[in-house]
């Protein structure tokens, strides 16, 4: 299935992307210094993703330098507001929200800008965030019969996970946010304090989701109205899918091995098996969830990073409007 085109159908409307492709967006880094190491990068990156050091110079980095304009502007603007409301002045996290669809490598790229925007001089405390640990536990979803539904909206507690990014953003001191055990393929009774960052980055399949309607004709509200800039992570359909699968085959031999894990009883899955099992639940769960509903979102999106086959971006594109 390919993707469908950012830019509105017809010529009456101008697209309010401009597009980069891989090299021009490279040059873009000018002098920004490369921070990342070999080691930090093996460190980082996701099962199954094929990033490289120069994958991190040719697109991250400009990214970066990007966003620290963005940070940067973005706090002389609250500056001169409050200089207008006659408010004392204050700095408020700068959030980045980045999403995309399973296996298509968002983890990775929000763990690079965290260790990216991490050693700017003027941003030390980054705290990165996942929505897994605001889905409901496996009990509560099992009693709603959202159990086979898990990653859609409606099997996360929107409301607790628009209360931890409006505190974030509201200056409270220590937030808890809720943590996610991929083991156990279940939400942790512990939480994890946040104090005040100076960046938080929150990652996860929905958080570009619009407002939803309730029953009684009012809405909810958005995650992303809370963020700063964001990110999607995107690709075509058919290449996910074989990630997926290929991510499958490599957890058979790690994660799933582990007795205690969520998954085990595919850990002694002979290839054949494990791809047509793969390939059963990417079709029953993962891909209507990517159609349905996350990538509808991608032009929400202030940056969308477009990968190829090989997992390798190809293509940005930035809302310049």
């Amino acid at each position: 299935m390919a993707r469908v085109p950012l830019t509105p159908l017809g010529e009456e409307l101008p697209s309010p992307y401009a597009v980069f492709g891989r090299a021009a967006w490279a040059r873009l880094r000018e002098n920004h210094p490369m921070s990342l190491t070999h080691d930090d990068l093996l460190r980082l990156r996701g099962l199954g993703d094929r990033i490289n050091l120069r994958e991190v110079e040719e697109v991250y980095l400009p990214l970066s330098r990007l966003l620290h304009f963005y940070v940067e502007a973005t706090h002389g603007l609250r500056l001169a507001t409050s200089e207008f409301l006659g408010e004392r002045p204050h700095r408020v996290p700068f959030v980045v929200g980045v999403a995309g669809s399973v296996a298509v490598g968002k983890s990775t790229t929000a763990r690079i800008l965290k260790e990216l925007m991490s050693r700017w001089p003027h941003t030390p405390r980054v705290e990165l965030v996942t929505t897994d640990g605001y889905l409901y536990p496996n009990a509560e979803l099992e009693r709603r019969g959202l159990l086979q539904r898990k990653g859609f909206p409606e099997s996360y507690d929107r409301r607790a996970l628009l209360r931890f990014v409006a505190d974030v953003k509201s200056g409270v001191p220590v937030v808890q946010a809720r943590q996610y055990d991929h083991l156990t393929y279940d939400v942790l009774p512990e939480t994890l304090p946040i104090p005040k960052p100076d960046v938080l980055i929150v990652e996860g399949l929905n958080v570009l989701q619009p407002p939803m309607l309730r029953a009684d004709g009012s809405t909810t509200g958005a995650i992303s109205d809370w963020f700063d800039f964001s990110v999607y992570v995107d690709a075509d359909v058919t290449d996910i899918r074989q990630w997926y699968i290929e991510r499958f085959l490599r957890l058979r031999e790690t994660a799933f091995a582990d007795p205690d894990s969520y998954f085990h009883r595919y850990a002694a899955l002979s290839d054949a098996q494990a791809r047509e099992t793969a390939a059963g639940i990417w079709g029953a769960i993962n891909e209507p969830n990517l159609v349905q509903n996350v990538e509808p979102t991608r032009s929400r999106a202030t940056l969308v990073l477009s990968k190829g086959a090989d997992h390798a971006v190809t293509e940005i594109q930035l809302r310049r409007v």
